[in-house]
């Protein structure tokens, strides 16, 4: 089995007020990743999201492709070794400076 892996990433486009975080915190559910995804105040919706990389990478299609309703422009993504602070996936409210 490969180390856990850490995705950070900023969609940014029309993602808030369309269901993205649930979307988000969905399918990162049944894909068994733990973090959290949040709004940010200038529009974009943040994720950090671990587990193993083929989970990571199905998420990060995911959030390319967004919910109904929304319009992704493009998704910045940063990758690290998994830190292992978190649980399960949260919805965060409002904006969050990471962790």
């Amino acid at each position: 089995m490969s180390p856990a892996e850490r995705l950070e990433a900023v969609v940014h486009g029309r993602v808030q007020g369309v269901g993205f975080r649930i979307f988000v915190a969905r399918n990162a559910t049944r894909l068994g990743l733990t973090g959290w995804v949040a709004n940010e105040s200038s529009g974009r919706v943040r994720c950090v999201a671990e587990g193993p990389r083929d989970s990571l990478e199905a998420l990060l299609e995911d959030l390319r492709d967004g919910p109904p309703g929304a319009f992704v422009d493009r998704v910045d993504a940063d990758w690290a070794a998994a830190g292992g602070a978190f649980t399960d996936f949260d919805i965060r409210s409002g904006w969050h400076p990471g962790d």
